[in-house]
Formats: C-alpha cells, structure tokens, sequence
C-alpha cells in the first residue's frame, strides 16, 4: 500500500464525503479534497495542476475551492476558484487553513480535513448560499494520486 492509502482508512474517506456533502448543503460552492504523496514542484502549482486535472473551473459561478494534501511533504493548500476572489477578503481562507493545521499538528487527519471542509462551506456560504436550483456539479469523492 501507498502512503497515500493509508493516511485514511476507508472509513475516514467516508466521513470526509459525509463533511463535504453536508457543507455544501449550505452553499452553491463546490468543495473537492485531493491528496497524494508529494509534489516535484511547487504545492500550489500543482494544486493549480490538480484544480484544472478535476475541472473545477467549470461551476458555473467560479465557486469550487480544492483542499489538496501532500502526505509525505507534510503540506496542504487551500484553494478557491476567480468567482470567490472576487468577493471575499484577502485572508478569508485564513480560518479554514487554521482549522486543518491545527488537528494536522496532532496527526488528527481525518479531523483536520472535516473541519476545514465545514469551515470552508460555513466561508462560502455568506457569499454563495445555496438556492433552490442548486446542482453538485463535481464530485464530492476523494480524488487521490
């Protein structure tokens, strides 16, 4: 087994969904989690990388945001799309980026994306709250490399 397989059980995969599922029950926002074991060039490029790979530049309001995890470099980057740069402050991912690294720090995974996951949803859902015409238009499954 791959580092990346066994930094969550299936279990924990399945609470994670259960997060992103219920966080964006509250917003139009597009909630992805991506992890692999390292990066060869910069995190944020690949996150960019990663961000095209899934085509979350594809919801209709620019309001996907990508939580990818580097396992083994012991990195993550938080990531929203134009459509929430647009509206929301410079820091605004500044408390989800707290919620993960501080359950991170105490090997609490599964924990650290939950509640980023939640907290993302609960950013998003000020500037992009759910409407009744509101589809899931990308996966809410774990993407892995």
């Amino acid at each position: 087994m791959s580092v990346v397989e066994d930094f969550l059980t299936a279990k924990e995969e399945e609470e994670i969904v259960l997060a992103i599922r219920q966080a964006e029950r509250n917003t139009s926002g597009e909630i992805r989690v991506h992890i692999e074991r390292t990066s060869k060039i910069s995190h944020y490029n690949r996150m960019l990388e990663v961000f095209q790979l899934l085509k979350m530049f594809n919801t209709k309001e620019q309001n996907a945001v990508l939580i990818y995890i580097a396992v083994d470099d012991h990195k993550f980057v938080i990531y929203g799309d134009k459509g929430i740069d647009k509206v929301v402050p410079e820091n605004f991912w500044e408390t989800t980026k707290q919620a993960i690294q501080n359950h991170f720090q105490h090997g609490n995974f599964k924990q650290g994306i939950i509640d980023g996951v939640i907290k993302a949803g609960e950013e998003l859902k000020a500037h992009f709250p759910w409407t009744i015409d509101d589809e899931n238009e990308l996966s809410d499954e774990i993407s892995k490399v």
